[in-house]
């Protein structure tokens, strides 16, 4: 009786093992929470919002990402605008990439709810970073809520080596736990 007692807590403790080495190696390569401070993503996610990244996905125009930040010790959250050899404008509160009109439907609700004739206010890459194009391994990204958003038209272009990865999928507010839409 005293063996299979002893070989029972031994198979339990190896099961945790694995289990916690699983967990490690998920989190380190696979996938991150991560929780949302402030309100430069406002109406996409809250202060105190909790998603879920991934830190093997490929970053294109528009995703979200998390971010080692530039000018502070924290991580951001930004939506990625421009990736390398983009020309970014912006003019009238409409988004040019490339020359093109891009329509930017996550705005939508902060733009009704302000009384203000622009959301975003006008630049060019020459003028917030120096550069007329994304350079290779950057990206340039701003926050939803233009107004009140730390962005690269503050801090400049964000090396693809500090984006730990893209938001798929929010676990907080339970009322809007699923995934994210870029």
């Amino acid at each position: 009786m005293q063996e299979s007692i002893k070989n029972e807590v031994y198979s339990w403790i190896k099961t945790l093992v694995f289990a916690l080495i699983i967990a490690f190696l998920c989190r380190s390569f696979l996938f991150s929470p991560s929780t949302v401070y402030g309100e430069s993503m406002s109406p996409t996610f809250q202060d105190k919002d909790r998603v879920l990244i991934s830190k093997i996905s490929e970053i294109n125009r528009f995703d979200m990402v998390v971010f080692h930040a530039p000018d502070a010790n924290e991580q951001y959250i930004k939506r990625v605008i421009g990736v390398p050899g983009d020309t970014v404008e912006m003019k009238d509160d409409v988004l040019y990439i490339n020359g093109k009109e891009v329509e930017e439907p996550y705005l939508e609700a902060n733009k009704e709810s302000i009384l203000l004739d622009k959301f975003t206010g006008d630049f060019t890459l020459n003028e917030v970073t120096d550069q007329s194009k994304v350079p290779k391994g950057m990206f340039f990204v701003l926050g939803d809520n233009r107004l009140a958003s730390k962005d690269s038209r503050i801090f400049g272009f964000v090396p693809a080596e500090s984006v730990i990865g893209e938001v798929k999928f929010q676990l907080y507010p339970l009322s809007e736990i699923g995934l994210t839409n870029s």
